[in-house]
């Protein structure tokens, strides 16, 4: 399980340093395997400072190269050879001068020094995003707005992501610390008990939650109920499939995930967040208005996302629309029912399914999802609709829209709350100490 620090945090209600944070979590079960530093440009853009182009001219022995003057805010201005076909007068750029070390998307750092390049002295390098790790493009070098001032260091105007990752080993009946939230819930039990200090782990939540206007409800049916004891959904109409906002992108990156659009990148961040998985449907693409939670024939062939067409067996749980297979449940979604740039409408799911039946699916079809791993393990069937909820809320603030329903949640044999009793007697010979009643 891969743990932000940053995220982490901002569920517990005091700050805990990353070190003393790492020997908690190993106290208490969840042992630390690694823990490194994650940069998202690599080196944190330090030493690089932004500049303004002064001059260009023709490098006098090279047609390709063009030999520029850019001042960095302070001293003389830096003679500096620059072979991008798109730099010109006036722009404000990214500057590695002599001393800083880059380090590019693809291949080893590079520090700067003082260069002839056909017979011209270059005092540093006017840099394309790749070359400073900030993205792919080699098209050419960074232009920056004209508002930016020269000398301004590159980390204070880019600001990098930066993080402290946790790799941490968890046993198979720790479902409950697969996500920054349960783990949150451990580490404030360990200070309550530690720090003699009651805390407890801060989780925004779903309580604002407000359906705008009905009219788009899916009717969901439950048909094999020992399989999917529990289905939650709701609709959210008129949202808009675009990038996710900077802290979204960064805090799925720096577990490992690549961002792809707002409402997936939720869907991932509030599995993470809490445990529990989502699935999101493409309204206009659900045949009947209707969900059906069943098992199809053998051999029945079905297209999953990743554009591959599999042979379905009759125990693989399937979700449906009146007319077929939509994705394989709790496992991976299928092609013809997701989110894609041109969804206006989504159906949202947040449902419980049986542990054994996702894990027999997933090794069956080599599916081994970040969603199946965790209901393989057992989520918290309580957690369905608080956590549809607060993801409902999340993807109108992002993507805007409305909540265009009301849930539905089919919940056809609920469960009592469990309870754990133990003896007086054998609580003390676990324990060693004598606690009063």
């Amino acid at each position: 399980m891969t743990i932000s620090y940053k995220w982490l945090s901002e569920y517990l209600p005091v700050q805990v340093e990353p070190e003393r944070l790492s020997r908690i979590l190993t106290s208490i079960g969840l042992e630390v395997e690694s823990m490194h530093k994650f940069e998202e440009a690599k080196g944190g853009l330090r030493g690089l400072v932004i500049g303004e182009v002064l001059h260009t001219e023709k490098h006098p022995n090279a047609d390709k190269l063009t030999l520029t003057k850019v001042s960095v805010g302070e001293g003389e201005p830096l003679q500096i050879v620059c072979g991008a076909p798109n730099v010109a007068a006036g722009q404000k750029v990214v500057v590695a001068p002599v001393g800083a070390t880059i380090y590019p998307t693809q291949g080893d750092p590079l520090t700067m020094r003082i260069a002839k390049i056909r017979g011209t002295e270059s005092y540093g390098m006017i840099c394309a995003e790749d070359e400073i790790g900030l993205g792919d493009s080699h098209a050419g070098i960074v232009v920056l707005p004209d508002h930016v001032v020269p000398g301004t260091p590159a980390a204070d105007y880019f600001q990098p992501y930066d993080d402290i990752i946790y790799e941490i080993g968890l046993t198979p009946n720790r479902m409950d610390a697969m996500s920054h939230w349960g783990v949150a819930r451990d580490v404030c039990a360990y200070l309550s008990h530690h720090d003699k200090k009651e805390l407890r782990a801060k989780l925004p939540n779903g309580n604002g939650f407000k359906s705008e206007k009905t009219g788009t409800e899916i009717e969901i049916v439950i048909e094999n109920e020992q399989a999917c004891p529990r289905y939650s959904g709701v609709s959210i109409s008129n949202i808009k499939i675009a990038e996710s906002p900077k802290w979204l992108k960064d805090k799925l990156k720096a577990i490992g995930l690549r961002p792809i659009n707002n409402i997936v990148d939720i869907t991932n961040y509030i599995q993470h967040e809490t445990g529990q998985p989502l699935h999101a449907f493409d309204t206009d693409k659900i045949r009947g208005n209707k969900v059906i939670v069943k098992n199809l024939p053998d051999n029945t062939p079905f297209i999953t996302l990743d554009e591959k067409e599999r042979k379905l067996s009759s125990e693989d749980l399937m979700i449906c629309d009146a007319e077929g297979g939509m994705c394989i449940a709790g496992v991976f979604g299928g092609l013809n029912s997701g989110v894609t740039d041109h969804t206006t409408n989504i159906f949202l799911e947040s449902a419980c399914f049986d542990g054994v039946s996702i894990r027999k699916t997933s090794f069956r079809h080599g599916l081994r999802t970040d969603a199946a791993t965790r209901f393989e393990k057992g989520t918290d069937i309580s957690a369905t609709v608080p956590v549809l909820k607060r993801a409902a809320q999340l993807i109108t603030e992002i993507a805007g829209g409305e909540i265009s329903s009301a849930i539905t949640d089919i919940y056809p044999d609920p469960r009592e709350k469990n309870q754990v009793s133990i003896k007086y007697h054998f609580l003390k010979k676990l324990s060693g100490k004598k606690l009063s009643s």
